[in-house]
């Protein structure tokens, strides 16, 4: 399916100074269609270059998403034309309206070409700035997203530089044998293994295909050596070596002594030993290990680069054909825009990682003039993530509202009074003092009641007036430079709660299991000011369903600048960067399915849709629990008759109940427009 849209053509050259090599720098992108402000110009009260710094755009957007003069998300799928624009919101509207609700799931496949030829580039300028005689063969690990058009447009982009697949589990081996169609294709064989796995891989080198299977456990050299001599097939084989040194955050785990998968030393000496004994030394080709997902600090990564290269060498001089040096992933993403070793960060781009793995190999291998090896990555969360929006809309809000309080009547209870009293002396040197004050006589209130002394009445406006003091202390607070640290969570208390139309646990699950960031922010309206502060809740009904944690300048922040919620007009939110794990990562809690998607690409008259893959129905999610749509409809329709007899339900009523009922197990499983049928 193929729609044609438009594609905004702005006047913006890219910079002389811009540098192809990684995204977020500011000086590494083409200038913004809406140019930062001279200091001497004054900026109006609002503007969109406001917005952009509010919501850090430049830090983890560019050189892909922007704002422009009309206030709205404008996206540079291709960072070589950054002329060529998409306006965001636009384009949802349009998407809308062909058919395809919200939340949808855009894939912008010119950026998945951007970020694999970056790569690309990034280790051919370090592989001739190094003179390394040796090559670069990046593989797209399938667990990142395996989405059969993500997988497909993985493999047509990386074509010229012979992208390759790394497979961690038998169904994900199922898919790069079927997809990678290259003679020469190099997949990567990881994860547990059974007999019928490692005889598929050690087959599938038939095909042309470079099919390496890495042993992660000292096990799977049984199997490998079994299947082997069954086949009789001489396995191409690496193993995964437990590193000393780890990487940082939350996946730091992966490697270490306690690491879940990789050979020990010894355990390595011990598959060289017994290839050896068999004379299939010569299968051994490879190295790989892996410090973990996102490594946000540069350093971690040279000290496993060092570390590597060293056992590398050790198994070429020991005998072994080694011809791959896989460094594994953990290129990170700068989710929040800080380019520091912050967990949702980074303090280094892909040219300097790049650097790095080429200059460690060189050296250790230089030294003990033994081959460079091909240098293999597996960065799919850097390849995955920027090319995904999310785009969902508003649907109600729960405002924290309560203005000026009446004042109390002479007679009423001193501790009313005194609440009263405290919010109108608030001022900002006394915050502080205010709010203890103000927490002592809401104490107190709930006192008096307990022990009867205060009506319940009274009881309520003392509670409002302590809520009313706390709104005019964040009023003052948030003028001030510093915050004490009890009031902060002022910000949080008194934020409203935005209803979105989509699902935590589907669409962003990282943001429940492991409070992951993700750059949020309205795709609208962003030449107004935000004025409201609020937290984000989905449709599901589970606490746990809300997003109360969003990228800041320097920390996380408990709340959202959002704007005013117009229930006539449409407001729509954009969540970044989730190309990675979100998808396959996501349930269907309350059997809220999957979500619409597309794929954009630009064209030579604009943009157009490539792919349209309609997001799940109530009666797919129910086929996925074990019910029968068919058989529900017909026990309704059996319940609706027997009410009808009994005179507890008309027919026009019981019609209306089984279209309603019908037609909704064909309908999306979000919320969805439309007026029903007047009974």
């Amino acid at each position: 399916m193929s729609y044609a849209g438009a594609v905004s053509q702005s006047e913006v050259k890219p910079a002389n100074d811009a540098d192809p090599t990684e995204v977020g720098h500011v000086n590494g992108a083409s200038a913004p269609p809406v140019p930062a402000a001279a200091p001497s110009e004054a900026l109006p009260l609002w503007s969109v270059e406001k917005s952009i710094e509010l919501y850090q755009i430049r830090g983890w957007g560019e050189p892909y998403f922007t704002v422009n003069a009309a206030g709205h998300v404008e996206v540079r799928p291709n960072p070589e034309e950054p002329e060529r624009t998409i306006d965001l919101f636009e384009l949802s509207q349009d998407l809308k309206a062909r058919g395809l609700e919200l939340p949808l799931l855009i894939r912008f496949s010119d950026i998945l070409a951007d970020r694999i030829r970056r790569l690309n580039e990034c280790f051919a300028k370090a592989i001739a700035e190094y003179n390394y005689p040796g090559i670069y063969r990046g593989v797209y690990p399938v667990k990142v997203n395996q989405q059969r058009h993500i997988v497909e447009e993985v493999i047509e982009f990386g074509r010229p530089w012979s992208f390759g697949l790394e497979a961690g589990s038998k169904p994900e081996l199922l898919i790069a044998l079927a997809n990678m169609n290259e003679a020469g294709g190099l997949i990567l064989c990881n994860g547990y293994k059974d007999t019928k796995y490692i005889e598929t891989a050690l087959l599938a080198q038939r095909f042309d295909k470079e099919v390496i299977v890495t042993l992660e456990r000292i096990e799977e050299l049984d199997y490998v050596l079994a299947a082997s001599e069954k086949l009789g097939i001489a396995p191409s084989l690496g193993v995964r070596a437990k590193l000393t040194a780890k990487g940082v955050g939350r996946w730091a785990d992966s490697a270490g002594d306690r690491a879940k998968f990789g050979l020990t030393s010894a355990e390595i000496v011990e598959v060289v030993d017994r290839l050896a004994e068999r004379g299939l030394l010569d299968s051994l080709k490879l190295l790989h290990f892996h410090i973990g997902s996102q490594v946000s600090s540069i350093i971690p990564i040279k000290n496993a680069m060092s570390e590597a290269a060293n056992i590398f060498v050790e198994l070429a001089k020991m005998g072994a054909n080694m011809r791959y040096l896989d460094v594994g992933g953990g290129l990170a993403v700068d989710y929040d825009g800080s380019k520091t070793d912050f967990h949702a960060s980074k303090n280094y781009n892909i040219q300097e990682y790049a650097y790095d793995v080429v200059a460690s190999i060189q050296e250790a291998c230089n030294k003990a003039s033994i081959p460079v090896p091909t240098i293999v990555t597996e960065s799919g969360r850097a390849i995955c993530a920027h090319q995904s929006v999310l785009v969902f809309e508003i649907v109600g809000t729960n405002e924290v509202r309560f203005g000026a309080p009446n004042e109390p009547r002479p007679n009423q209870h001193r501790v009313i009074r005194n609440l009263y009293d405290t919010w109108r002396g608030i001022v900002p040197k006394n915050v502080q003092e205010s709010f203890h004050d103000a927490s002592q006589a809401k104490e107190e209130a709930q006192s008096l009641f307990k022990f009867g002394y205060l009506s319940l009445r009274d009881r309520a406006y003392a509670e409002r007036l302590f809520w009313n003091c706390c709104e005019k202390i964040l009023n003052n607070v948030r003028r001030m430079r510093y915050v004490p640290d009890e009031l902060r969570n002022l910000e949080k208390v008194l934020a409203s709660i935005y209803y979105c139309n989509f699902s935590v646990f589907q669409s962003a699950p990282d943001t429940w299991a492991i409070d992951q960031l993700f750059p949020i922010m309205p795709i609208h309206r962003l030449d107004e000011e935000p004025t409201e502060r609020a937290t984000l809740a989905d449709l599901t009904c589970d606490s746990d369903g809300a997003i109360d944690h969003f990228i800041d300048r320097e920390d996380v922040k408990p709340v959202l600048e959002v704007h005013a919620y117009e229930p006539s007009h449409p407001y729509y939110f954009g969540l970044f960067l989730n190309g990675a794990y979100q998808e396959i990562l996501g349930d269907m809690h309350n059997l809220f399915g999957d979500t619409n998607a597309v794929h954009v690409r630009l064209g030579e008259e604009g943009y157009h849709v490539a792919h349209v893959v309609k997001g799940d129905s109530v009666a797919e999610v129910l086929h996925y629990v074990q019910y029968s749509p068919e058989s529900m409809v017909e026990r309704v329709r059996q319940q609706a008759e027997r009410a009808l007899k009994k005179g507890q339900i008309t027919l026009q009523q019981m019609r209306i109940l089984m279209r309603h009922y019908e037609e909704s197990l064909g309908e999306y499983t979000y919320l969805s427009g439309g007026d029903g049928e007047e009974a």
